[in-house]
């Protein structure tokens, strides 16, 4: 297991903040089960306790290039909730948690909205952007059983932006065409968990 903080910066070290692991709320993962973006961790790799790191990402090695099939236009139809469309939730700028026809829960960013289509952007947040991480490595310690068992079901911690941990970029990721995503309020799922 390893507990890291960290500041999460697009481009380089001088780029805006977009996430932070504090020592209040570090980042703890089960290091080498595919949860960290493959790049991020191979360059943590032989890091102590106690060692600073930083570590820039191009896109292709983050989250990838905007993939312009991810921006899709989905019916209106899809976002009724108890037979009413919910304009609260489904209004330009905001995050949707989704669900494709196979039970892929992913986000979209509602791009536009309009009397027949809802314009969902299901690319990654900081898809095409490249990332500079600058942290601290807190601790690094055997896993126990019981936190590989839990981690490895699926059923252990979240995951945020900047890690990768299984949060999919998008439609993009199994071929999610237009007439497959449903919102996760018509089908009582749950959200993408990051």
């Amino acid at each position: 297991m390893v507990t890291l903080t960290y500041d999460l910066r697009v481009d380089d070290e001088n780029g805006e903040v977009v996430e932070q692991a504090t020592e209040a709320q570090p980042l703890q993962f089960l290091f080498g089960a595919g949860a960290m973006l493959p790049k991020f961790e191979s360059q943590l790799a032989g890091l102590r306790e106690g060692e600073p790191f930083t570590i820039k990402l191009s896109s292709h090695d983050a989250y990838g290039d905007v993939n312009e099939e991810a921006v899709v236009d989905l019916p209106k139809h899809v976002f009724l909730v108890g037979g009413k469309f919910d304009d609260e939730l489904i209004q330009i700028g905001n995050t949707v948690p989704m669900m494709s026809s196979n039970g892929q829960r992913l986000n979209g960013l509602v791009r536009e909205v309009n009397d027949e289509v809802v314009t969902m952007d299901f690319n990654h947040p900081l898809a095409g952007e490249d990332l500079f991480f600058a942290g601290k490595v807190m601790a690094v310690r055997e896993a126990s059983d019981e936190e590989v068992a839990q981690i490895l079901s699926g059923s252990g911690g979240g995951c945020g932006c900047g890690s990768g941990g299984g949060c999919g970029s998008g439609c993009g990721d199994d071929g999610c065409s237009d007439s497959s995503c449903e919102t996760e309020h018509s089908h009582g799922g749950c959200g993408c968990g990051c």
